[in-house]
């Protein structure tokens, strides 16, 4: 199949890695379908046209049904060879402050697992058969903050990313009797919007010395969904520049 042909549903595309993600598969030839509570925006960027734009909101599980069935119309019956599950929400407090386990309300809770945590897998259960038909593999992005208490990442993000990187393993399992790779990429600290004030002195830890640039991500996640990395499956991948060791 050529490059051209190779289709992509990508979650929380609008910004940051999302949004270097859909540029990195677009300028390859892929067709890419983005996700986002959004509708179609007019200032749309130009790896996005109307056709290629699903309206869903990842928090709402009641429409969730819906919004896969609509992907799935995009789709018409062609293959799909990767799904990016990039969305995430990271409420803080009233102050921008980080919500800890004790203050954080159960209601917000819940809905912070249904974007981060449940809506990845169901997606891929949702679009399994077009994922077979393509020898898809499924790609998680976790964090950094799944796997040590962050002094920015709040606690129902950071335990919901946790749970993600477990999910992968067990989706790597299951799906890989229908020839579906799944994979994870936990990032650290990169350069988009969403930095919190005080970054610069987690910088000071980091190996590498610097914040990474989305684009890196990106790169990592292409890798993951092409031949290259074929018999790769069940991996979580670190892109932090060693802030893990």
């Amino acid at each position: 199949m050529s490059e051209k042909k190779k289709s992509i549903v990508l979650t929380g595309g609008s910004r940051g890695i999302g949004h270097a993600t859909a540029v990195r598969f677009w300028k390859s030839g892929w067709r890419v379908i983005t996700c986002a509570r959004q509708a179609f925006p007019k200032d749309h960027p130009g790896y996005v046209a109307p056709e290629n734009h699903v309206q869903i909101d990842l928090g709402d599980k009641e429409a969730f049904a819906d919004g896969i069935e609509e992907i799935r119309e995009r789709l018409a019956g062609s293959a799909l060879n990767a799904l990016v599950n990039n969305a995430a929400t990271s409420p803080k407090g009233d102050s921008g402050q980080r919500l800890g386990s004790i203050e954080t309300d159960i209601d917000l809770w819940h809905h912070v697992f249904q974007v981060n945590f449940f809506s990845p897998v169901l997606l891929a259960r949702g679009l399994i058969k077009e994922l077979e038909k393509g020898r898809g593999s499924i790609v998680n992005i976790t964090s950094i903050a799944g796997s040590r208490v962050h002094p920015f990442a709040g606690s129902a993000y950071a335990t919901s990313k946790a749970a993600l990187s477990a999910l992968t393993r067990e989706m790597a399992a299951d799906f890989g009797k229908y020839g579906i790779r799944v994979n994870a990429i936990a990032p650290g600290e990169i350069d988009t919007s969403i930095l919190s004030p005080g970054t610069e002195e987690l910088v000071k830890h980091i190996p590498l010395s610097r914040i990474g640039e989305p684009e890196e991500v990106a790169d990592m996640i292409y890798y993951l969904c092409s031949e290259k990395s074929s018999y790769v499956t069940g991996a979580e991948i670190h892109v932090n520049g060693g802030q893990h060791v």
